[in-house]
């Protein structure tokens, strides 16, 4: 499997809304609703603004998708990172993480949140990418972890 990035424009919208709804919509559900689901067009290109995205590619399919933007000089908040159900647990999602890292010279740290009980989501961010729990936080109804990365 071959796995690369590229940056997403304004024309990517539809295409990153069926990847955000294929890959959020587990948590929906679960939830009761999930940021990340149900976007429209509109909401979608003022997302890849605010938080720049790539899309990831395997074997050259849209796949899924990592946002990331720069909070301070060398801090950086991921927004999103997600991989269609069909395509996760293939290492897809590791390899997202190792791109931004990458991409972003001089980082100092990366963040993110995610909900504190999805155990897998936990295991991958701590386990896999050696991201720790700096905090507890609530968004909505949802406890959520906030995960950093230091260089």
């Amino acid at each position: 499997m071959k796995t690369e990035f590229r940056k997403a424009e304004s024309t990517d919208s539809e295409l990153l809304i069926d990847i955000y709804n294929s890959s959020f919509y587990d948590d929906h559900i679960r939830y009761g609703g999930c940021p990340a689901y149900g976007k429209t067009t509109e909401m979608m290109r003022q997302s890849i603004v605010d938080y720049p995205k790539f899309i990831i590619l395997c074997d050259e399919r849209p796949v899924g998708c990592i946002s990331c933007k720069e909070l301070r000089q060398g801090v950086y908040e991921i927004g999103c990172l997600c991989v269609i159900p069909e395509f996760q647990r293939k290492g897809i999602g590791s390899s997202a993480i190792d791109f931004v890292k990458s991409y972003y010279t001089g980082w100092s740290s990366f963040t993110l949140v995610t909900p504190a009980d999805k155990t897998e989501n936990v295991l991958f961010y701590t386990k896999k990418c050696g991201f720790g729990i700096r905090s507890y936080e609530t968004d909505g109804n949802v406890r959520v972890a906030r995960f950093v990365l230091e260089s």
